[in-house]
């Protein structure tokens, strides 16, 4: 069957052998997965979900029980006061922007403390110039930069005191650069240092490509709001749009304003009949969140194998489902992109080329033979045509699928 799809057999048994180095990390990601699983299915129960929830509103969608119950779910499983799940959210960056407008006003200061955020943020806050930026409206920005992957704890804490802050923002997951993405630790470490110096400052995460990589989230170490992608992690591969705002209440009624209009917020928003497929992704998220993170750790070790520089290497602590592959060759980042795309259940004939994307600088190079359009749950690569042509691999709904879709990418570069 492998030889059906154009896989020889040094590939199946390089897979192979690397799998079977893998089974400890593969233990580890199981664990996590059914305490997941028994957190979604608690929420399930606690919220008396039924086949009532399913029913969809049009027009303004007041009165939509479902919707409640999927917002109840979601505020329970990320540990938060409030949740605010819509479909009416177009992508994770579009949230992330939605929350930065809510909470920051004329003359305030947003800080970024993980360095520059991902490149689709750089219109929304005016590191590039753009008339509708957050600059655009009297918001200043600042950045610090991370120091050997940890927080310059030093430069933040000497900043905070000397400068008056609204917002924190923090990326967890590594973006388009070279870092390694921030734990859970690392966060808690941060959040307790700014909290003391000044505990009105409010402390944004990205928590993008990392819900359900652990057993908790951002909120459980004191983080005051959390964003996501419905069409990442917690999406389960099945909802087909959508992002998430979870966190303190009245932080989550400000972006229920600034989302749809202020003294309405969240009691309008049709749900149009995306409700079913809402639950039906959390549901099964704990489990594809467990597919993508094999593939990823499988990924790793045999990338590495093949001699490549790799982060997180197999065996290292993860805290997203993003697998770094640094190629130092152009050539070789788009051939293993084309080798997922090749690998994919959609579009397989599809050859994939580099290009300009809306939203970043450089040329993009990009595979998502998926379902639904940009998922990154689904197998996918992605990066940009730039030194050190770092491939970025994510996503799986499930192993198998994920394991072969490597096998493809790997063909395409032992044999160039």
């Amino acid at each position: 069957m492998y030889n059906t799809l154009g896989i020889s057999q040094k590939t199946v048994e390089l897979i192979d052998k690397c799998e079977k180095k893998c089974r400890e990390e593969f233990d580890k990601i199981d664990e996590a997965c059914e305490y997941n699983s028994l957190k979604v299915l608690s929420s399930f129960h606690k919220n008396q979900v039924t086949e009532s929830s399913f029913n969809s509103t049009t027009g303004y969608g007041y009165n939509d029980l479902g919707r409640e119950t999927i917002e109840n779910i979601f505020k329970e499983i990320l540990g938060a006061e409030d949740a605010i799940v819509r479909s009416q959210f177009i992508s994770g960056s579009h949230a992330l922007t939605v929350c930065l407008f809510a909470l920051l006003r004329p003359n305030d200061t947003l800080l970024s403390i993980s360095g520059k955020p991902y490149d689709t943020l750089d219109e929304v806050i005016g590191i590039k110039e753009n008339k509708s930026s957050l600059k655009s409206f009297g918001i200043k920005y600042e950045q610090i930069d991370l120091v050997n992957d940890d927080f310059d704890y030093d430069k933040i804490k000497d900043y905070l005191e000397n400068n008056k802050v609204k917002v924190v923002e923090i990326q967890r997951s590594k973006g388009y650069s070279k870092r390694k993405s921030l734990s859970l630790e690392k966060l808690g470490k941060v959040i307790k240092i700014i909290k003391e110096i000044d505990n009105n400052i409010i402390i944004m995460v990205d928590n993008c490509y990392c819900e359900f990589v652990s057993s908790s989230e951002p909120t459980s170490v004191g983080a005051d709001v959390i964003v996501g992608s419905l069409i990442k992690n917690l999406g389960g591969g099945i909802a087909p749009n959508g992002a998430y705002i979870a966190g303190r209440h009245d932080l989550v009624e400000l972006c229920a304003e600034r989302l749809t209009l202020p003294g309405v917020g969240r009691e309008v928003g049709p749900t149009l009949g995306i409700n079913k497929q809402f639950l039906q992704g959390i549901y099964m998220a704990p489990s594809v969140v467990a597919s993508a993170l094999k593939t990823a750790v499988l990924a790793s070790k045999v990338l590495e194998e093949l001699g490549y520089d790799v982060e997180p290497k197999y065996n290292e602590e993860r805290v997203d489902i993003v697998q770094n592959i640094i190629f130092k060759d152009p050539n070789k980042l788009i051939e293993f992109t084309r080798g997922i795309q090749e690998g994919s259940a959609i579009d397989s004939n599809a050859i994939v080329e580099a290009w300009d994307m809306p939203g970043y600088s450089d040329k993009v190079v990009m595979a998502s033979g998926s379902f639904t359009q940009g998922s990154s749950i689904e197998l996918s690569c992605d990066g940009p045509i730039r030194e050190p042509y770092i491939a970025y691999m994510q996503g799986s709904l499930t192993y198998p699928y994920g394991k072969i879709g490597l096998m493809k990418a790997v063909e395409k570069i032992i044999n160039k």
